[in-house]
């Protein structure tokens, strides 16, 4: 079950199940995440389109299959798709698999409203969050501010958690 939209509320948005008809707009949403990382490669465009899509590939299926219970969602602004959120509850706590929203839709503060509405689910119903985010991800700063500290490095990637006062 999706949080409950408050804090996100303000930025007119929803959620709803992902489906296959999505994968072409998430496969986007991937691309446009790593667009600047893999543009310094020096790639022609091409090379670099089908790197990112075969990147986008491993990373869904990976998801799919490490969270087979997991809850693929769409985060909507008028029906038009702007975001994904992917989540899953292990009964002892919450794994945020990956928020992404699109370029247009990063810096204004959705991101931030919408894992405010997730930690005051998580704390209603008594539990903690993980993740895992890349070191040097501009949503690091994001998650320590809200109370996510590292737990655990893994290569690029920190384990970071969340726990209900």
């Amino acid at each position: 079950m999706p949080p409950p939209l408050r804090a996100a509320a303000a930025f007119g948005i929803a959620y709803r199940t992902m489906t296959d008809a999505d994968l072409p707009f998430v496969a986007a949403l991937y691309a446009s995440t790593r667009a600047e990382e893999v543009a310094v490669t020096g790639w022609p465009p091409e090379m670099q389109a089908a790197f990112l899509d075969q990147q986008h590939r491993a990373q869904h299926s990976h998801y799919r299959q490490a969270y087979r219970d997991g809850e693929w969602l769409i985060i909507e602004r008028d029906a038009e798709a702007i975001g994904r959120l992917y989540l899953a509850d292990d009964g002892a706590e919450i794994h945020l698999i990956d928020i992404s929203l699109l370029p247009g839709e990063r810096g204004n503060g959705l991101g931030g409203a919408i894992l405010d509405d997730l930690l005051a689910d998580a704390a209603a119903r008594g539990k903690g969050i993980e993740l895992h985010v890349e070191k040097f991800n501009p949503a690091h700063r994001l998650y320590s501010r809200l109370g996510f500290s590292a737990v655990e490095e893994g290569g690029v990637y920190d384990r970071m958690v969340w726990r209900p006062d």
